[in-house]
């Protein structure tokens, strides 16, 4: 995760030595210029004792909120007790349990044969070993890719990454991918499955089968884009006719977000290989896996691996989250019925500054609010953020303002937050409160 929101240079006081040291490459804050003590629940505390109302909750990385008790004290117990912290791929208790409620409450439910993959501890090196993956299943190197995509900073998950700004950053060639319109992209209407099906099946394309085909089905850094259960659907029937492996990054938008744990759960697909990363350790714990179909199991041993791959407090904490939460469908239907409530009020929110051009998208509780001028989005983030709410931008152009709340936000604080929210951009847009 690397995207500022609208960039504020100017360091708090207490933050001005931290800040000499640190490198120039630091964004989030500078966007956010305080320095945080405390956390609990959707509130973050500042230095100062203010209180600040979370709605980005680690770029999706906390979707059961700060400090959360049934994953903290099951954690404390498990250090005090001396439990293994650190084992590579060793078996450990922690790590089997693991295994074992994934399985019986994520995979089983869905009939999903899958093997687990423990990567390194990034949403990228469950991406970097996907791509790896598909190339050695295949024997195939290019990999098709959708526009806005954004899958990570290391160089394999950047190639299948749109964002140009940050593809110059790798300072050599990405190359190997096929990059396709994703739905909804640009202002002529291309359909993009059907270039890429027509590229794939008709003679004299000129252009070679890809490994795999990787996708979002919500684009989130890329503007919270959301895909259609027709057009996944659609993608999953080419992959499967062609040969081509469906991978889906669920890194941000899975465990939950859009209500069931897997974001493609409702189009009635099943990948071939998932990427998971970011809330999976349920506690902001650095935790990353690739699942995949049994019959691609094809690593040798030691093939890929990683010196964190093996994190046992990430284990103990996912184990209390998926316990605590996907044993039944509670958790689910909440976050769809506060998805509801985001939606209405971000419809009437554009209908009140129709001059804006305001657009909103989303599922379950991952949103995004759009403008034509990015800057009134950035502007807007600045303005939320001294009213007391953490709320980023997203989009090629940072012009969407992207709603990440806790997934056990009470309705009073959800509405308090898009009450700021509302007053941020009548305040911006010259409105009238």
């Amino acid at each position: 995760m690397v995207k500022p929101t609208g960039i504020i240079d100017r360091p708090a006081a207490a933050d001005r030595d931290s800040a000499d040291l640190e490198s120039e490459v630091r964004a989030y804050s500078r966007s956010w210029p305080v320095t945080f003590t405390r956390a609990v629940g959707s509130r973050m505390y500042s230095a100062d004792g203010k209180p600040y109302l979370d709605f980005f909750m680690g770029a999706g990385a906390l979707n059961y909120g700060h400090g959360n008790p049934l994953l903290r004290d099951p954690l404390i117990d498990y250090v005090r007790g001396d439990g293994v912290v650190h084992s590579l791929d060793l078996m450990t208790e922690a790590k089997a349990t693991f295994l074992q409620v994934f399985g019986d409450l994520v995979l089983k439910p869905r009939a999903m044969d899958f093997k687990v993959q423990f990567t390194g501890p990034t949403g990228a090196n469950a991406v970097e070993a996907a791509l790896k993956l598909a190339r050695k299943v295949t024997g195939r190197p290019t990999v098709a890719a959708f526009t806005r995509s954004f899958h990570g900073m290391s160089l394999g998950a950047l190639a299948v990454t749109a964002n140009a700004a940050k593809r110059a950053g790798a300072g050599v060639a990405l190359d190997d991918v096929l990059r396709i319109p994703y739905e909804g992209f640009g202002r002529n209407g291309v359909c993009g499955l059907g270039l890429l099906e027509d590229l794939v099946e008709v003679s004299g394309s000129g252009v070679e089968l890809p490994a795999a085909v990787i996708v979002e089905t919500i684009q989130g850094e890329g503007g919270v884009n959301t895909a259609s259960t027709a057009w996944l659907q659609r993608l999953a029937a080419l992959c499967a006719r062609t040969g081509m492996l469906l991978i889906v990054d669920d890194i941000q938008v899975g465990c939950g977000r859009t209500g069931p744990f897997f974001s493609f759960d409702d189009a009635g697909i099943v990948p071939d290989i998932v990427c998971l990363s970011k809330s999976l350790s349920g506690y902001g714990l650095p935790m990353a896996l690739t699942i995949f179909k049994r019959e691609l199991d094809v690593w040798s041993p030691g093939e890929h691996n990683g010196t964190f791959r093996g994190s046992n407090p990430a284990f103990v904490t996912a184990t209390a989250a998926l316990r605590a939460y996907w044993s039944d469908d509670r958790l689910r239907r909440r976050t769809e019925e506060l998805g509801g409530v985001v939606d209405s009020f971000l419809g009437a929110l554009c209908a009140r500054h129709p001059e804006q051009g305001g657009t909103h998208r989303g599922r379950g509780l991952v949103w995004g609010l759009q403008f034509d001028d990015p800057q009134l989005a950035t502007r807007v983030s600045r303005a939320a953020f001294e009213r007391g709410l953490l709320v980023e931008t997203a989009g090629s152009r940072d012009e969407v303002i992207k709603l990440l709340p806790s997934l056990l936000i009470s309705s009073e604080e959800l509405l308090e937050g898009l009450e700021i929210l509302r007053t941020a951009v009548d305040h911006e847009a010259g409105a009238q409160p």
